[in-house]
């Protein structure tokens, strides 16, 4: 073909046949950023991109709309929401459970594998219809609920198939008789699914090498980046001695980290505002305000609704520190390095994290300009926020390297994050691969300079 998908896609280069990918996403596509940003980089490459995700919650249902008014690729969405496709959620739901009984009566360990699909994701099969509806050279996808369906669908099509391994399955729970039971499923699908990828990604590298010490596989460590934004971010901090934390996912939920910021603001008695944005789960925000009222007097708890991901780095933007809290109770919270980092950096916030495998990237790139700390060590963390809160050319400076940081590693468009997906399709359908990198995305760098008041 004559030239990589990173060059076609910087010099408007047309391939002569489009060969067309399929990607999947087991949720709502705009609650995956990672399969829409795959989404975007193969269409901008000249592949001919189809997507398939579910639809199920009415808030992301909303987002998935304003994900689409901004994109023209084809889009299949099986549907299984109580409401829009009432029959397919009772069956689906009835099929999931049955499932689940009976692969308990087997052993999750052995029972056949389409028992064990049904039984591990409530849609696979409808997923596995929808992917397979038409022909395609490759199909990539990730989340729990589209692994299995990714490899049946390809299998039926006999095409080769990759999968996004963002977050270590088999261990990505609570522990309880429920999520063992879910793991061991998880486990043996990956077990049969995973060596025959043409190839894998992993949300960080500490869950690549988690994997590789699992099963033997190899995944390429792609992270949870976001594209550079169109201008830089005015970088300020607030006045006085009050902070403005800032904390998003897409549930608002106990073990998070987030009473540790909590009690941490209270022992320090730093005045300030603690803005969180998802869905709230049944009275924990309620909880959380009840804590500070007790623990943070001067410290007031802010809820936002959710957003859809195109705006995640602009709706963070103002705050003085991102928390990115992840705790070490659950094993696939000690090895994630989630999107929270990459959003606050993008945005010049300061940021705040808990010292755990995952994450220990971006503290050593960032130190000494970042808060880390060992999850559950109040005092450490009272320390840092109250040498940000007293000291306001510190807390700018700190804002001002993880922007600078951005720029230069922590972005979708760098050659190991972007590059290494397309590098890795053009290897799986036997395209040259583009070891160079990109002079364009290197201008594009180095116009975004931050104003700093």
């Amino acid at each position: 073909m004559g030239r990589s998908s990173v060059d076609a896609a910087l010099n408007g280069t047309a391939r002569p046949t489009p060969l067309r990918v399929c990607v999947v996403a087991g949720r709502h596509l705009a609650t995956c950023p990672r399969m829409l940003k795959a989404a975007d980089a193969l269409h901008l490459a000249r592949y001919q991109v189809r997507v398939v995700s579910t639809r199920s919650t009415d808030w992301a249902t909303t987002a998935d709309e304003d994900v689409r008014r901004t994109r023209n690729w084809p889009w299949s969405v099986v549907d299984y929401h109580r409401t829009s496709a009432w029959s397919r959620y009772v069956w689906s739901g009835l099929r999931y459970h049955a499932a689940r009984r009976i692969a308990k009566a087997f052993g999750a360990g052995s029972g056949p594998f389409p028992l064990l699909t049904r039984a591990y994701a409530r849609i696979s099969p409808e997923l596995v219809n929808a992917i397979a509806a038409q022909r395609c050279d490759l199909v990539y996808g990730g989340q729990t609920g589209a692994l299995a369906a990714v490899a049946v669908a390809a299998r039926r099509l006999g095409i080769p198939y990759a999968l996004d391994l963002e977050d270590f399955h088999s261990a990505e729970m609570d522990d309880g008789p429920g999520s063992r039971f879910t793991h061991t499923l998880a486990e043996q699908i990956e077990r049969r699914i995973l060596p025959g990828a043409c190839f894998l990604t992993a949300g960080s590298a500490a869950i690549a090498d988690a994997y590789t010490e699992k099963y033997g596989v190899r995944p390429i460590p792609i992270n949870n980046t976001f594209p550079l934004p169109s201008c830089a971010p005015e970088i300020s901090v607030s006045a006085g001695s009050e902070l403005k934390l800032y904390w998003f996912s897409q549930t608002i939920g106990p073990g998070r980290g987030l009473e540790d910021a909590i009690r941490a603001m209270g022992l320090a008695h730093i005045p300030g505002q603690l803005h969180l944005r998802g869905e709230s789960t049944d009275g924990y925000l309620a909880t959380l305000q009840r804590l500070a009222a007790d623990c943070a007097p001067g410290l007031t708890v802010v809820a936002h609704e959710p957003s859809p991901p195109d705006s995640m780095v602009d709706m963070c933007r103002g705050y003085d520190i991102g928390l990115c809290l992840e705790q070490t109770h659950v094993f696939n919270r000690t090895i994630c390095l989630t999107n929270k980092a990459f959003t606050y950096m993008l945005g010049g916030l300061a940021l705040v994290l808990t010292d755990t495998p995952g994450q220990r990237p971006i503290v050593d790139d960032l130190a000494p300009h970042v808060i880390a700390y060992p999850p559950g060590d109040l005092t450490a963390l009272a320390t840092g926020l109250k040498s940000w809160a007293t000291n306001r050319d510190k807390l700018l400076q700190a804002k001002v390297a993880a922007w600078q940081a951005a720029q230069r590693r922590w972005h979708w468009e760098h050659s190991l994050e972007r590059g290494a997906l397309l590098d890795a399709v053009a290897g799986a359908i036997g395209l040259p691969t583009n070891p160079k990198g990109t002079a364009a995305m290197a201008e594009k760098v180095s116009s975004l300079t931050c104003k700093i008041p």
